[in-house]
């Protein structure tokens, strides 16, 4: 069975659409077939689902939005690590300096691959073991630098701008494959469904029928759901992390290499 994670985010927006809309239509059912009863308890019922719904709904966005926003500022510091360990490994003695760098522009691009592809792509793991093989390549070279010179200016400033690039891989990892936990999705798709299901009762136990008004609250709700989806994505969908610091990094790396 396909995970959430996996379906296309315009799957997604129509699986909502149909279900919200399903779950308004058996509502109504249930109201004309006069199975259960009506009255003032079926509208409170339903006005307190929909704040639940909403809280649910308000809780979600937020925890998407700060999961975006912990990707792009590790990201940010990740383009920083990189720019300023290649800018001291330009001190250090040959031939470490031009290996070194040499090395950062490589793993620089790797690491802009990385970034924008899925959790689950078949070359990911591929592309992580390369940049890890890189990292103990770099670490090797620095420790035969301490050896030769164990001098905090410029093999100990180089050192620990290495340290800091290794170490900001585990976190933007860490932070691509921070997804919000499906039972929390599944939880919104459930009250929201409710809420939907109480609409076309209500709308059926007033004497109306579903019309505009009860489409138009399932597009609303399934727009909301796929931004959350959409924030949860980093690699697909219309919000994506901007790599252009990692672009920028790696132009700069480049113009060393030629000078």
């Amino acid at each position: 069975m396909p995970e959430v994670i996996d379906l296309s985010m315009w799957a997604i927006l129509a699986i909502t659409l149909g279900l919200f809309i399903g779950s308004a239509v058996v509502g109504a059912w249930i109201s004309r077939s006069g199975k259960t009863g009506g009255g003032t308890s079926i509208t409170t019922l339903h006005s307190a689902i929909l704040g639940m719904l909403a809280l649910l709904v308000g809780f979600t966005f937020a925890m998407a939005l700060s999961r975006h926003e912990a990707r792009r500022i590790s990201l940010l510091e990740e383009a920083n690590a990189i720019g300023t360990a290649a800018l001291r490994a330009r001190m250090i003695p040959a031939p470490y300096s031009a290996q070194s760098i040499a090395l950062l522009a490589e793993y620089i691009e790797i690491r802009q691959k990385i970034a924008e592809m899925g959790p689950v792509h078949v070359e990911r793991e591929v592309l992580v073991e390369r940049s890890n093989a890189i990292q103990e390549t770099l670490w090797r070279y620095a420790m035969d630098l301490a050896a030769r010179d164990s001098a905090m200016v410029p093999t100990g400033l180089y050192i620990d701008a290495l340290n800091t690039t290794i170490d900001l891989q585990t976190t933007r990892l860490a932070a691509g494959s921070a997804h919000i936990p499906e039972v929390v999705f599944l939880t919104i798709y459930f009250v929201a469904c409710c809420a939907m299901g109480f609409s076309g009762y209500v709308s059926a136990l007033e004497g109306s029928r579903l019309g505009y008004s009860t489409v138009l609250m399932a597009f609303l709700l399934s727009a909301v759901i796929m931004l959350i989806h959409d924030l949860d994505r980093p690699t697909e969908g219309f919000i994506r992390l901007n790599q252009q610091p990692m672009i920028d990094t790696g132009r700069s790396i480049a113009d060393w290499q030629k000078s």
